[in-house]
């Protein structure tokens, strides 16, 4: 599966509700960091395309609202959900923390 953008609350909403492994990568354009580890997170999404885990990226300028209500407040933050409900998150270009917040959720 390849990393698609959330467009709206509503959108977001849904996706994090749809009972599935959710991977959201909450970044913005004028990242540095947040361009750096974009691939790395792309190339998970692409290993694990066999699963069902689903990867989306929220650009906090576009949907700030949301990225509000989940308190994000440094970029990246990767942050995990099931169900609705958030399972786990790691704030900064972390590859091995990151690898770690993945491979943690999928054997939960």
């Amino acid at each position: 599966m390849t990393v698609i953008a959330v467009k709206s609350a509503q959108e977001f909403a849904t996706l994090i509700n749809s009972g599935k492994p959710v991977f959201v990568d909450f970044w913005a354009t004028w990242c540095g960091p947040c361009r750096m580890i974009s691939p790395v997170f792309e190339r998970f999404s692409s290993q694990l395309s066999d699963s069902d885990a689903e990867f989306y990226k929220v650009d906090v300028d576009e949907l700030p609202d949301v990225a509000q209500e989940w308190g994000i407040r440094a970029m990246p933050t990767f942050v995990a959900f099931k169900n609705g409900q958030k399972t786990g998150d790691l704030v900064g270009a972390n590859p091995a923390g990151l690898q770690s917040l993945i491979v943690k959720q999928l054997a939960a």
